[in-house]
This record gives C-alpha cells, sequence and structure tokens, in this order.
C-alpha cells in the first residue's frame, strides 16, 4: 500500500510542476491562474547599447534562468577580434562572464555551455583558458565544430545560467 501512496504523491506533486510550466509558457486555465506570470527581461552590458532592430538580445531572463547569446572574441571597446587564438578565447570568456554578471549571477552557476570552434584542432587551447572560468564544477558543455562564425571570429560560446 505505501508504494501506491508514494506514486500518488509523486504524480500530484509532478503534475503541479507541469501546471507551473504550462503557465510559464501561456497556457493558461483556471487552475493555472494563481500561478504569478514570469515575464521576460533582456539583459545587455552595463554601457552595452542595443543595435537599432538587432535580430538578437545578449541575453533574456525568465525567471530566475538566464540564457545568454553567443559570445566571440571581440573587444568591445574597439570592436576588433583580439590577436592570437588564446586572446580570442580570454576575450569571448570576458565578453560572456559580463552578460552573466550584468544578469545578477555569476560563472559558477553557469549551467551549460555551447563552444562553436571553426578549428576542432583549437579544442585543446580553448580547454586550457576556459578551465580558468569554471575551475571547480564546470558546468554542462557541447563543443561543435563549424565552418565559420560572424566577424571571422574563431571561437564563439554561449551559456544557460541562473541567479539567486
Amino acid at each position: 500500500m505505501k508504494s501506491k501512496d508514494t506514486r500518488r504523491n509523486f504524480l500530484v506533486v509532478t503534475t503541479k510542476g507541469a501546471g507551473v510550466a504550462a503557465a510559464a509558457l501561456g497556457a493558461g486555465g483556471s487552475a493555472l491562474a494563481k500561478e504569478p506570470k514570469l515575464q521576460k527581461r533582456v539583459i545587455t552590458r552595463p554601457g552595452q547599447k542595443m543595435a537599432p532592430k538587432a535580430p538578437y538580445s545578449p541575453a533574456i531572463q525568465l525567471g530566475n534562468l538566464v540564457y545568454v547569446s553567443g559570445q566571440i572574441g571581440m573587444d568591445p571597446a574597439t570592436q576588433k577580434l583580439a590577436g592570437t587564438f588564446q586572446d580570442e578565447v580570454r576575450q569571448c570568456l570576458e565578453n560572456l562572464k559580463a552578460v552573466v554578471e550584468a544578469s545578477g549571477s555569476t560563472m559558477d552557476r553557469v549551467l551549460k555551455c555551447t563552444v562553436f570552434l571553426t578549428d576542432i584542432s583549437n579544442f585543446k587551447a580553448m580547454n586550457e583558458i576556459y578551465i580558468t572560468y569554471f575551475p571547480s564544477d564546470p558546468p554542462a558543455r557541447s563543443t561543435v565544430a563549424v565552418k565559420e562564425l560572424v566577424a571571422g571570429a574563431a571561437i564563439e560560446i554561449d551559456c544557460f545560467t541562473y541567479t539567486g
């Protein structure tokens, strides 16, 4: 009898969670009307101006989750790519960190990264720098080789993080 009660409790908790998720996605319904409506918020780095009619946001926050767009190794002051591949990786991660921190999060709260490399033979060199930004409990990660990236970049990284 106990396993039946445990399963019933699991189903009740799970369906309540599904209701919250459905409400967050706008599914609505009278039983879900009591759930607070989550608002999405655009995140930018301090001093960063959004390009008119830009088809993307640097990051979007929904509740305590933050989705950070891909960052490349372009210096925000000069709008030029950093020199060597290693310099580009550091600048890419600094740009990512700036957006993560602008959201109220930190690099140790990053949950998942996706790394895009135009040359997969740079994987080891990228990892040597990447680990300095995630020294313990690194986030889940995917690394993908791509033909080319915007502005001739050799690397791009996006991530998911959380606040509070």
